[in-house]
C-alpha cells in the first residue's frame, strides 16, 4: 500500500507508472543497469530502457557512463523541487501571456473530489479580507489551521462552528469559537458575505460541495448560521457573547 502511494505521488511529477517503478527501484539500489533493473522490475527490457531514457529527459536520473552505463536516481528532494521551479516559471509565464478572462458573475458551481474542496476552502480563507464564518468538526478545521491563522494574523474575524475547541492555543484564542453536537462530514462556509460553500467531506474522490456568489443563496445561508448560533447562546455552547453573522 505504501510503495502504490510513493508511486501516485511521483506520478503527481510527471512520471508515468512505469518510470515512477523504474525510478524508485534504481532509487533503492543506488543505480542499475538497463539488465538490472528489467531484472528486479519484471519489466521488459525494451520497455525498460524507454522508461530510463524518460527518466534521464525529466530530470529524474542521470546516465553514468562507463564499462556497463548505469542510470543513478536524482535524489527526490532535489527531484521535486527541480519541478516545482519549473512550475512556478510556468505559472509566471501564464499568468503574464494568458488572454483576459471575461467577468461574470459566479452561478452556482459545484466542487468534485476531496482534494479539490480542501482546495477551494484555502483559496476561500486566503483571499478573504474581512471575515470567515466555518461549520466542520474539529478534524476539518484542524486540516485548515496554518492557512486559519494566517487570516486570524491578517486580522480576518473568524467564527467557527465546530464539535470541540481548537487545540492550537492561538487559534482558540483569536477565534470566536460556537461548539455544538457532532459535525460529521459536512462543510458549511461564508466568507465576507459574498461566496458560500457547502456540502461533505469525507476524503474520497466522490465528495461534492456546492460553492457560489448568488446574493439570494448567501442571505439564506447567513440566516441559517445566524440561527444556529442562537440557538448554540441559548443552550450556553459558545465562548463569546452577542456575535452575529454580518
Amino acid at each position: 500500500m505504501e510503495e502504490s502511494e510513493i508511486l501516485n505521488k511521483l506520478g503527481l511529477f510527471g512520471l508515468t507508472r512505469q518510470e515512477a517503478a523504474l525510478y524508485l527501484c534504481i532509487y533503492r539500489y543506488g543505480g542499475l543497469t538497463g539488465y538490472e533493473a528489467a531484472k528486479y522490475t519484471g519489466i521488459s527490457r525494451s520497455n525498460v530502457y524507454n522508461g530510463l531514457s524518460g527518466l534521464v529527459d525529466k530530470g529524474a536520473a542521470y546516465l553514468e557512463q562507463g564499462n556497463a552505463s548505469r542510470y543513478v536516481a536524482v535524489s527526490v528532494e532535489k527531484f521535486c523541487e527541480n519541478k516545482i521551479r519549473g512550475l512556478q516559471r510556468d505559472k509566471i509565464y501564464l499568468i503574464e501571456n494568458i488572454p483576459a478572462m471575461k467577468e461574470q458573475e459566479i452561478g452556482y458551481l459545484t466542487i468534485t473530489g476531496s482534494a479539490n474542496i480542501q482546495d477551494k476552502i484555502v483559496e476561500m480563507i486566503l483571499e478573504a479580507e474581512k471575515r470567515i464564518y466555518l461549520s466542520a468538526s474539529n478534524s476539518v478545521i484542524t486540516k485548515m489551521e496554518q492557512e486559519l491563522l494566517t487570516a486570524l494574523n491578517r486580522k480576518i474575524k473568524l467564527v467557527l462552528i465546530t464539535d470541540a475547541m481548537p487545540e492550537n492555543f492561538a487559534l482558540r484564542k483569536k477565534s470566536i469559537c460556537y461548539l455544538t453536537n457532532a459535525r460529521g462530514n459536512s462543510i458549511r462556509m461564508i466568507v465576507d458575505s459574498a461566496y458560500a460553500l457547502t456540502g461533505e467531506l469525507t476524503g474520497k474522490r466522490d465528495d461534492t460541495c456546492l460553492y457560489t456568489g448568488q446574493e439570494n443563496f448567501i442571505r439564506v445561508f447567513k440566516d441559517a448560521l445566524r440561527n444556529e448560533m442562537k440557538l448554540i447562546e441559548l443552550q450556553g455552547g459558545e465562548n463569546e457573547k452577542n456575535t452575529v453573522c454580518d
